[in-house]
């Protein structure tokens, strides 16, 4: 079977790491609202995918997490003045609900929550400050973008020009910050009282976004995976930032191959 490998460019034939095992990581929902179509699209298609990688005879470890804690939910909890967890838990059940209707095959999918693996989450994290490929500074945990192996691979990005576009949404304080513009955050820092946060080595603060994708692929599937898939719109960052934190980390290949959905598109633009 060949499938097209966003990494490389071109159509290749799909070899797995062990005979008839296929390790397969689908980004999923970040859980503050209900889904709508444009969130359903990669959900269908890569169950087809993972169907018809068992219709050849495979055994498929399949997973799609679900991102329970970020800026979005937060702010979605002050809103509605309920905790993060009544807020996530709402929308993880209204998603089974949806992908029951959409005919997902729940019953060979694994959901991990990111706050269910923090402590993974700050392991990793402390692994790649030791490394001294991730750097403190005032309680927050950056990557150092300048440890990475063919940054923008994946995308297609040119390094130059996101260093230049980077750099100009930084103000004087993010400046302070940064070694470098394009370094993104493993760890927040706690900003408010009663904010959800954990505690780790820097202070009170939780994971950011790319962290726990790369944490809980590594967790479930280990360090190489055979395929890593998502929508074209997290090509760049998260999808960047999984490879460069990951294989920093590990030294070894992130996942062997790349597939991505296009996006839903109405009066040409994405939905």
């Amino acid at each position: 079977m060949k499938i097209y490998n966003t990494f490389t460019r071109q159509k290749e034939e799909f070899k797995t790491i062990d005979e008839n095992k296929v390790r397969m990581y689908v980004c999923g929902p970040t859980v503050y609202d209900y889904m709508h179509i444009g969130n359903a699209r990669p959900l269908v298609i890569f169950d087809t995918m993972r169907r018809y990688l068992r219709y050849l005879g495979n055994d498929v470890k399949y997973v799609v997490n679900f991102t329970d804690v970020d800026d979005k939910i937060i702010n979605k909890a002050i809103k509605d003045k309920i905790s993060t967890k009544e807020v996530t838990d709402k929308y993880i059940k209204a998603y089974m609900e949806d992908a029951k209707d959409l005919n997902l095959d729940e019953e060979h999918t694994i959901h991990p929550k990111a706050t269910e693996t923090i402590d993974d989450i700050i392991e990793f994290v402390k692994e790649l400050v030791d490394k001294d490929c991730a750097y403190e500074s005032n309680g927050d945990v950056y990557f150092d973008i300048s440890k990475a192996k063919d940054y923008g691979h994946l995308s297609g990005k040119n390094i130059e020009d996101l260093r230049e576009g980077a750099s100009n949404r930084l103000d004087d304080k993010d400046k302070v910050k940064k070694r470098n513009p394009m370094d993104f955050t493993l760890w927040k820092a706690t900003k408010k009282e009663g904010e959800v946060s954990w505690d780790s080595p820097w202070g009170k603060g939780r994971p950011g976004w790319h962290i726990e994708c790369s944490t809980m692929s590594k967790k479930l599937l280990g360090e190489t995976i055979d395929l890593h898939a998502g929508g074209e719109d997290l090509q760049f960052p998260h999808h960047e930032n999984e490879i460069a934190q990951s294989e920093t980390r590990s030294g070894k290949k992130f996942a062997n191959y790349w597939m991505h959905n296009g996006m839903i598109q109405v009066d040409g633009t994405k939905m």
